[in-house]
């Protein structure tokens, strides 16, 4: 086997661990609470979280999971979080594509951690930027109360979902909420905020305080059924719409509802018939090297993602490390701007690092963003990238400048955006890539993305020089070398595609053959809102 074949080897080996490793964590995930805290849901005569959406969904469709790694390794002490508590996603109610969020009872009964309202406000965020119906799937038993001062008061805390609710409410948004257990204090506004609000008899109860609460407030003794059961909230209070024998019952009714909405008109992003690549996208496991920093050919990438590998090249001879392309996805007409990866050699001969971000790359990504929202063409950007140039040469080229242009047409861009993040996903290349402050309609990670302010190994020599400075006494070379160590493993944990995810810094970690069923269903979602018009304000051509 020659070098280039044996490498291609160690290339697919690599990507296979990395998927293997990836679908292993989320088999994790996907049992919750546990085996046994699902069998007593199930006990109780109600489905799990994940069982739910199943009924629920179409299975012809694809159901896109937001946040499976939410909470991954976070609140340890609390036992931890899986899925942030919460399942939720985008997919398909009798062939309408909605957004579904299921609480989990099986971790903390349902309870609210810091995560979970973050997860919850993104599912929101999701249904109102596309205008798709949202499905609230209820069984919590409200802020998870040792972590309050986390998730209550704030702008982006738990109350930020009922403004959410009121606002969705406003648009047009069609909500609808099943409660299948306990909804409990200020959680209970989150249902009977929605549209519509259904309630399974016997094991689905809302209000704002408890049995316990009430006798410890007022002395009165009430049990849980008639203070708040499907009887109580649906006969006498009036505070529900749908009166439910059991869960199948239940989310067949929300089929029924959902099937029965109406349609929006669509922003009109073009589609044809669906092809597929020409070029196996299988292959992507040969070409995206083991290691991060050694280059490869971007394009033979974006060859195995669009439809018949075919690609329109902007301004293709100039601002090589980036590539700005024309092409359809699954049919979907897309501008796409990707970091190439290659080494090139510029017009004036000048030989350029792949995956740095150029002042004249960063001219023809602006100029390309802006032809893009001219014409209504949904962006999908590809990041790989360590940055933006630096040195005298580029301060003085006014690479500051054409960084600015590129941020602020990004920054207002109004077509939808999409963002991969591949690779690296370092400083201000996440920015001018669109990274999650850029408001991309979806953004996922393979799971060899790393991002950072900067690489692992550039930060730790610098947070090095600064702790070695602040001491005292002088440090001997193995010391240093100790210190080196600890320093980039802390770094090199915090720059993981789990990380980011566990966080929300994205939405998902995703197999790299799963980048064109996410790109479509992230643009036929986007299809059902309309583009505003695209503005760049004061713009320094």
């Amino acid at each position: 086997m020659d070098s280039k074949a044996l490498e291609r080897a160690r290339n697919v080996d690599s990507m296979k661990l990395l998927v293997s490793q990836m679908n292993r964590k989320l088999d994790v995930i996907k049992e919750g609470g546990g085996k046994k805290r699902l069998d007593k849901q199930r006990a109780q005569g109600k489905m799990t979280a994940r069982e739910r959406i199943d009924y629920l969904l179409d299975k012809d469709k694809p159901f896109l999971e937001i946040g499976a790694f939410a909470g991954y390794e976070m609140y340890a002490e609390e036992g931890g979080c899986p899925a942030a508590g919460v399942v939720a996603g985008l997919g398909y109610i009798r062939g309408r594509q909605c957004v579904v969020v299921a609480n989990d009872a099986s971790v903390k009964a349902g309870a609210w951690f810091p995560i979970t309202g973050k997860k919850n406000l993104r599912a929101q965020e999701i249904s109102m930027e596309n205008r798709l119906p949202i499905i609230y799937l209820v069984d919590s038993a409200g802020v998870f109360l040792p972590m309050q001062d986390e998730i209550f008061p704030d702008k982006e805390h738990f109350g930020r979902i009922f403004r959410n609710n009121a606002r969705m409410s406003a648009m047009g948004i069609p909500q609808i909420a099943a409660i299948m257990g306990s909804c409990v204090a200020g959680g209970a506004y989150l249902p009977i905020m929605s549209d519509e609000a259904l309630i399974v008899e016997g094991t689905g109860s809302i209000f704002l305080a408890g049995p316990y609460l009430v006798k410890a407030a007022i002395g009165e003794e009430v049990d849980k059924e008639t203070l708040g059961g499907a009887t109580t909230q649906t006969e006498i209070s009036g505070v529900c719409d749908y009166k439910m024998p059991d869960d199948p019952t239940c989310l067949d009714t929300i089929k029924d509802l959902v099937d029965k909405i109406g349609h929006f008109p669509d922003a009109g992003f073009d589609r044809i018939d669906p092809v597929a690549p020409k070029a196996d996208p299988a292959e992507i496991y040969e070409i995206f090297p083991e290691e991060g920093s050694k280059p490869y050919s971007s394009v033979k990438i974006l060859e195995r993602l669009v439809d018949d590998s075919k690609l329109t090249y902007y301004k293709d001879g100039y601002g090589k490390t980036i590539i700005c392309a024309y092409a359809r996805i699954d049919g979907w007409s897309v501008g796409i701007v990707a970091n190439n990866r290659e080494v090139v050699r510029s017009a004036k001969g000048e030989m350029q690092f792949g995956g740095v971000i150029y002042s004249d790359s960063a001219d023809k990504a602006a100029r390309f963003i802006m032809n893009c929202n001219q014409k209504k063409i949904p962006l999908v950007f590809l990041q790989d990238v360590t940055g933006f140039m630096v040195g005298s040469r580029s301060e003085q080229g006014g690479i500051i400048k054409d960084g600015a242009k590129m941020v602020n047409a990004v920054s207002n861009s109004t077509v939808p955006k999409f963002t991969i993040v591949m690779g690296n996903s370092y400083g201000a290349g996440n920015y001018a890539m669109c990274g999650k402050a850029y408001d991309p309609r979806l953004i996922v990670a393979w799971p060899t993305a790393k991002i950072a302010v900067m690489g692992g190994t550039q930060a730790a020599k610098t947070l090095l020089q600064i702790q070695v400075s602040s001491k005292s006494e002088t440090l001997t070379e193995e010391d240093e070398k100790a210190l080196l160590k600890e320093i980039q493993d802390k770094y090199d944990r915090q720059t993981t595609a789990y990380y980011a995810a566990s966080r929300l810094w994205v939405d998902a970690i995703i197999d790299p053959l799963e980048t064109r069923t996410w790109i479509s269903e992230g643009i036929r979602a986007a299809n059902n809102a309309p583009v505003e018009p695209f503005n760049v304000g004061v713009f320094q051509v």
